[in-house]
């Protein structure tokens, strides 16, 4: 099987992000975007997901930290989904629930070739540090749609926005490690219509 791995570099006049990621190697996440949680939280998605990923940007935080969040999120999707090619031989689905004290999430994935993310999450604090908790949502809506994944996310309960959003990062990068794993038993693209 060929090496399920790939570049992508993305330059805007607002943003310039290079994403490096092998979904067949283990190694230490490298992250630098200039935000401070998103670095957290990618950190985490490499290290629970178990692939090898190096993420770097730079972007016009001095205005907000949104576009740098959301670039991040649509080159994060678009090398998954360059590297898993025509999705042959993948688990494809996977459901995770993770703890992360007092808090709960849920995430239920499909690499289906359609990106949708359905949001549940409410967050008691609008920020997190410096962070504005509602990126979080507009980091997994753009890599779910660049990725071609159907994404659910919940957390039925939880005080911390910050424990919150560690819980979803952890239980998507779970998911995303299982439903990318090769079926030891497929017979090549996991669909009836042959084609995702």
């Amino acid at each position: 099987m060929a090496e399920r791995a790939a570049e992508i570099a993305r330059k805007t006049s607002e943003t310039e992000v290079k994403v490096e990621l092998n979904l067949d190697q283990r190694r230490a996440t490298e992250a630098e975007t200039g935000v401070g949680f998103l670095d957290h939280m990618l950190d985490l998605f490499g290290k629970h997901a178990g692939i090898a990923l190096a993420i770097s940007a730079v972007g016009d935080t001095g205005v907000d930290d949104h576009h740098t969040v959301e670039d991040v999120g649509i080159a994060l999707g678009q090398a998954l989904d360059r590297a898993l090619g025509d999705r042959a031989g993948i688990e494809r689905f996977a459901d995770v629930s993770v703890p992360m004290d007092e808090a709960l999430a849920r995430v239920a994935l499909d690499f289906s070739g359609r990106g949708l993310l359905v949001w549940n999450v409410e967050f008691p604090q609008e920020k997190i540090g410096r962070f504005d908790a509602g990126l979080a949502r507009e980091f997994l809506q753009a890599f779910a749609s660049n990725a071609r994944l159907t994404l659910h996310v919940s957390v039925p309960y939880g005080d911390d926005a910050h424990h919150m959003c560690e819980a979803v990062f952890k239980a998507l990068a779970r998911a995303v490690g299982r439903a990318v794993r090769i079926d030891p038993r497929s017979d090549g693209v996991p669909s009836t219509k042959g084609v995702i």
